[in-house]
């Protein structure tokens, strides 16, 4: 008998038929011997709506109350799945992150998980219930109820299958698994039988939407068996996320193409070339919360340095005005300006380990499409440019046809 842990997204439990679809196949595992667990999230457009309605009464909710409005969300969801699972004549409960103590810091609408008490769950399911979870939620160690942040039903449907030992943790989404990149941008795009967990984590960390990076993270720390399937369709294996990587001759070198136009770009112009200078410009952006992703520094004129990042795009104007109000006088520096108008492209594969010419392959096929790089990144598996936004999907085709992966 397995264990497993089945994660519903937002558009898997969209509405009441949906819900029962997902009873129904959550009722076929019960019936094959195993134990379930059932994460879901609310229902799609709910937490979004919910927050609207925060907004309307204060334009900048507060972080713990806006906490106790969207985690309802999930509380219908969990009751309606748990009373389609009755329906049905399975046994089913339903908990909140509270009841299943899911322990979380008190960094509120983007807490991180702490620890889990799961004896609960575990004895709920020894007597034969399917447990039904609310994903994207949990509560500090003074009791008030927090939430994990966008896409953090990944990241609790994970976490149970780390604490309860799981053999499996199944995450259902609007699509079928992991495919080479966007089907909808590359249609010749193939879905992947399996992918390697450090090209699963790179993938999500640069735009691919199918995961949440946290969960990557999670499944990754406690060498969680990760499988993404469609919740709409009956037959398919889905994806599997694995720890091992593959030595097949014919394995292609990328294994994937992904894209992000979150991207914005900051250039903080003619700063003193020194020590520190790097520090005296980003610690103000860390000091307020902002994520740097691709940094890079030019040569300027004699003892001045150019210095550009990118930031999320939401993020953008909040870190003009602090270069602007806090850095630019301190540092001397002669201007600061922002682009948002960009994107970032990257391939991915395990392959790049043991190959030689890649960086050039990619840069090639760009030069051939007249499409320019603005700045370049790069990891032992992963490859990444910015570029003009309007070219982004030129390049993602032109790139997925290079590196062999049309199918």
């Amino acid at each position: 008998m397995s264990l497993i842990v089945q994660k519903y997204g937002g558009t898997s439990v969209g509405t009441p038929e949906r819900i029962r679809a997902v009873a129904r196949r959550v009722a076929r595992y019960k019936s094959l011997g195993h134990q379930v667990v059932v994460v879901v999230s609310a229902m799609s457009g709910e937490t979004n709506r919910l927050i609207s309605l925060a907004k309307e009464i204060m334009e900048e909710p507060d972080p713990r109350e806006l906490d106790v409005m969207v985690s309802t969300g999930e509380q219908v969801s969990i009751g309606m799945t748990a009373l389609a699972l009755i329906d049905l004549g399975i046994k089913a409960k339903s908990y909140t992150g509270s009841q299943v103590k899911i322990l979380t810091d008190d960094a509120h609408t983007k807490a991180r998980i702490l620890k889990i008490d799961h004896n609960n769950i575990q004895d709920d399911l020894d007597k034969g219930y399917v447990v039904v979870v609310a994903g994207f939620q949990g509560v500090d160690e003074r009791g008030n109820i927090t939430t994990l942040g966008r896409g953090g039903s990944d990241t609790t449907g994970v976490a149970l299958a780390a604490a309860l030992k799981a053999d499996e943790c199944q995450i259902y989404t609007d699509v079928d698994g992991i495919y080479t990149t966007d089907p909808r941008v590359v249609p010749e795009a193939k879905k992947l039988d399996s992918i390697t967990f450090e090209e699963m984590l790179e993938m999500a960390s640069l735009g691919s939407k199918v995961l949440q990076i946290r969960s990557v993270e999670f499944a990754g720390k406690y060498k969680v068996k990760l499988r993404v399937l469609s919740s709409f369709e009956e037959e398919g294996d889905g994806t599997l996320i694995t720890f091992e990587e593959k030595n097949n001759m014919e394995q292609p070198v990328i294994s994937g193409i992904a894209f992000n136009r979150d991207e914005a770009k900051v250039t903080i112009l003619g700063v003193p070339d020194k020590p520190g200078i790097a520090y005296q410009i980003l610690g103000p952006i860390a000091d307020a919360n902002i994520d740097v992703d691709m940094i890079i520094q030019n040569v300027g004129a004699v003892g001045t340095t150019d210095f550009t990042f990118t930031v999320n795009k939401n993020d953008l104007n909040k870190a003009l005005a602090i270069l602007n109000e806090k850095v630019k006088g301190h540092v001397s520096a002669r201007e600061v300006n922002g682009n948002d108008k960009i994107a970032k492209v990257s391939i991915v594969g395990v392959g790049m380990r043991s190959h030689v010419g890649v960086a050039s392959q990619m840069f090639r096929t760009l030069s051939e499409e007249g499409i320019n790089i603005d700045m370049i990144s790069t990891s032992e598996i992963k490859i990444s440019v910015l570029i003009d936004e309007k070219y982004l999907e030129l390049a993602v085709r032109a790139l997925h046809k290079a590196f062999g992966l049309d199918a």
